[in-house]
């Protein structure tokens, strides 16, 4: 089922009406006591009348467009959070055998985070998923987010879209492209005219033909609780947080559902469902909620502020650190409560504040490794805010030669550090460390961007242009792709002519050639694709 605040403003809402075309949100309890006997119920199919193929192509034609969404955020703090989450479901999946190697290797299995308050995620075609920061900032613990994500892994490990997709017969799978995408320029345009324009989109793609029948059916739902259930438990995820998670979307629909928004039906939560779910919690243990952690917390925190609130807000969040509530809180909430403070503080550029509570979450003992490494972020974060790049370097630098294969954060951090203090070797020790991640990460566009500032740094324009295109290649915008590419093959032949294309520069070039040819390809497949349907 899916919720939302009823306070949200409309263009909120017809942005997340288009997110819940192809989406299941959120979840019931799974079959506990089929888990439980070790017994794994028939799946419904596998959704082999639609090719893998076309299932990614119609999901990037969707993610093209949440990519240019200005709501679309890649924040690589939250981002590393999400993926060790993410990365244990999938590797549990793997192990089950619902995630099979051909779909692992067709799919493209990419998270995005979208800045909305709404309790939210969804999943598209492809293995494009999405999560509201609203629902980071709602969960009490790692294991009720995983709860959400493995039900969503499972809709698109059991090809639920698919299936939907060859339900609708003689129906291109296109059009569902065309109507998403319709929908897509209204919540981004929503003047009259342009909403009328965008309704002309999805009639002219015979949506509303079949926009009442994306939803997931209730069997779908059921096996989606059924398989998240499983992948979830068997990563080491505590089952509770399914139970806590489904009581705090019980109370969600019992807050938000007043009859106004017909999307909130878009997966309803039946008497059924939510009586077999009551009884299968009956089955597990009797135990409290999951405690969160500090990690978790400040995550939590750091969600809420990203969300862009609004003032008020932001000075409610630093309201927070008072000693009635702090003496209230665990020792994690208050770790959350201090670095939402601290975070709130440099949105609004109160720099001083936010280092005064920066150094009482730093006083605060015995918190764990992953903790620390969130505060050494931000601590480097708020010093490059503040304009102290040096000072961002020196507390990063130390821990870059031992920094874990998927700490995506820190590179991040410090390449964007160094190239703030305008140095040229820090430049090139930026776009060194970039490369090496990019080696083993080449789908990383924020990577490929901030490599190009650092090559603009030394000077080297060819390697900054390629860059660039890289990088609007990997937001699957092909045709800004294609003009970089092409400016930098022109750049290539002219340093050629003028003799200062040097070894390197002449595989430089090579590799821009073969990119170029490579990424037209792929602009012909689209054009021929969106012909036929």
């Amino acid at each position: 089922m899916n919720t939302m605040p009823s306070s949200l403003p409309p263009q909120s809402l017809r942005r997340l009406g288009v997110l819940g075309i192809c989406v299941s949100l959120l979840l019931p309890v799974a079959p506990v006591q089929a888990q439980l006997s070790g017994n794994r119920l028939p799946n419904l199919g596998d959704g082999a009348e639609v090719p893998l193929g076309v299932e990614r192509r119609l999901g990037e034609s969707i993610a093209r467009e949440i990519y240019r969404d200005p709501d679309y955020l890649d924040d690589p703090v939250l981002g590393d959070y999400l993926q060790g989450i993410w990365q244990t479901l999938m590797a549990s999946a793997r192990q089950r055998g619902e995630l099979t190697p051909e779909l692992e290797q067709q799919f493209a299995w990419e998270v995005a985070l979208i800045r909305d308050r709404s309790i939210n995620a969804f999943a598209l075609p492809g293995g494009y998923l999405g999560v509201h920061l609203g629902l980071i900032s709602a969960v009490n613990s790692a294991d009720e987010l995983a709860s959400v994500l493995a039900h969503e892994l499972s809709h698109v490990t059991q090809r639920h879209i698919a299936r939907m997709i060859a339900q609708q017969g003689r129906q291109g799978p296109m059009v569902m492209g065309a109507m998403i995408l319709g929908m897509l320029a209204a919540s981004r345009t929503p003047s009259a005219s342009s909403m009328s324009a965008a309704n002309a989109v999805m009639v002219g793609g015979q949506a509303a033909a079949i926009q009442s029948q994306l939803n997931f059916s209730r069997d779908m739902e059921r096996e989606a609780d059924r398989v998240g259930y499983g992948v979830m438990t068997e990563a080491g995820y505590e089952a509770q947080g399914f139970v806590t998670m489904f009581e705090k979307l019980q109370q969600a629909a019992r807050l938000n559902d007043n009859g106004s928004f017909p999307y909130l039906r878009s997966h309803p939560m039946t008497t059924e469902r939510i009586a077999d779910a009551q009884a299968r919690q009956q089955l597990l243990p009797a135990k409290g909620a999951v405690p969160t952690t500090a990690t978790h917390a400040m995550m939590g925190a750091r969600a809420q502020v990203l969300v862009n609130p609004g003032i008020d807000v932001l000075r409610s969040i630093v309201g927070q650190v008072n000693p009635t509530t702090l003496a209230a809180a665990t020792k994690a909430k208050q770790a959350g409560i201090l670095y939402g403070a601290a975070m709130a503080e440099m949105k609004q550029r109160n720099y001083p504040e936010a280092r005064q509570y920066l150094t009482r979450l730093q006083s605060m003992g015995n918190l764990d490794l992953s903790a620390q490494r969130v505060i050494r972020l931000f601590a480097a974060e708020l010093a490059l805010a503040a304009g102290d790049a040096a000072q961002s370097v020196a507390m990063l630098e130390t821990k870059s030669t031992v920094l874990a294969t998927n700490d995506r954060a820190t590179r991040i951090q410090l390449a964007q550090s160094r190239i703030a203090t305008r140095k040229i070797a820090q430049g090139k020790a930026a776009a060194s460390d970039l490369s090496l991640w990019l080696n083993q990460h080449p789908r990383d566009a924020t990577a490929w961007l901030i490599q190009s500032s650092a090559y603009e740094l030394q000077g080297d324009a060819l390697r900054a242009l390629r860059s660039q295109a890289e990088a609007r290649a990997m937001e699957l915008d092909y045709g800004a792709a294609l003009d970089r590419f092409k400016a930098a093959q022109t750049l290539a032949h002219q340093m050629d002519s003028a003799g200062k294309l040097d070894r390197s520069g002449h595989m430089e070039a090579s590799i821009i050639d073969a990119r170029l040819r490579e990424l037209e390809r792929l602009r012909r497949e689209q054009s021929l694709e969106r012909g036929i349907n």
